[in-house]
């Protein structure tokens, strides 16, 4: 398939190797096949609510109150709010959501200069930002979604309230807001064996993993801490 090789490989290595070459070209066919249908989804739902969230700006740790429709650049038309499950009735947040979101928040300045993105939480301000803090994040922006219906109307939290992953992508068009994507696979019921992996995509952990021979492994998670796994 190419004529590159690498020091000592021996004919069997190479052999199946070129077999799973075949298999990941067909996976990136795969793959942009797939992106360009969600490319040409069509518009779904206008926002009916401009939600209020509140996040902190300027000098001397001011809260102030932002609306959804104050989170689009004048000069961008596409936002992604990722939700962090981080619910007032927790006492730390999501481990596997942090993971995620230690990667964005370095992934952050780049994404700026093509769309809008926020990270959106149920807890006070207060709370998200004293978390960020701690992990040391400098470029996500956070936002309290307390007081709203967003993560009910958006799917990211079960009726009894329970938080869920997602990211939702929202569009801005002729004076309009509207719903573009969800990442409604997590809804959909995985096979034997396997996560929901629903925002995998923008999970640099898990990709990493893939590629590795122990792979993502059967019983390993992110944790906020390994300080105890490492004694």
């Amino acid at each position: 398939m190419h004529s590159i090789r690498f020091p000592n490989e021996t004919p069997g290595y190479r052999q199946a190797r070129n077999q799973l070459l075949e298999a990941e070209r067909d996976l990136r066919r795969n793959v942009e096949q797939v992106a360009a249908m969600r490319r040409q989804l069509p518009l779904g739902g206008e926002v009916r609510e401009d939600y209020v969230f509140h996040e902190f700006s300027g000098p001397g740790d001011a809260v102030r109150a932002v609306r959804l429709s104050e989170l689009f650049d004048p000069a961008k038309t596409t936002l992604a709010l990722y939700s962090f499950m981080y619910g007032p009735d927790e006492a730390r947040p999501c481990p596997l959501c942090t993971s995620i979101l230690d990667s964005l928040d370095g992934a952050a300045v780049h994404l700026d200069q093509r769309i809008n993105l926020g990270v959106v939480a149920k807890s006070p301000i207060e709370r998200i930002r004293e978390f960020a803090k701690e992990r040391g994040w400098r470029h996500l922006r956070l936002l309290s979604s307390a007081g709203t219906t967003y993560n009910s109307d958006y799917h990211a939290e079960t009726s009894d309230e329970k938080q869920l992953p997602a990211l939702n992508v929202f569009v801005r068009r002729d004076g309009q807001i509207k719903h573009f994507y969800n990442t409604e696979l997590l809804y959909v019921p995985a096979d034997e064996g396997q996560d929901g992996r629903h925002v995998d995509m923008i999970w640099p952990l898990w990709n990493v993993l893939d590629l590795t021979p122990e792979g993502r492994g059967a019983t390993f998670r992110p944790r906020l801490s390994y300080e105890l796994a490492q004694k």
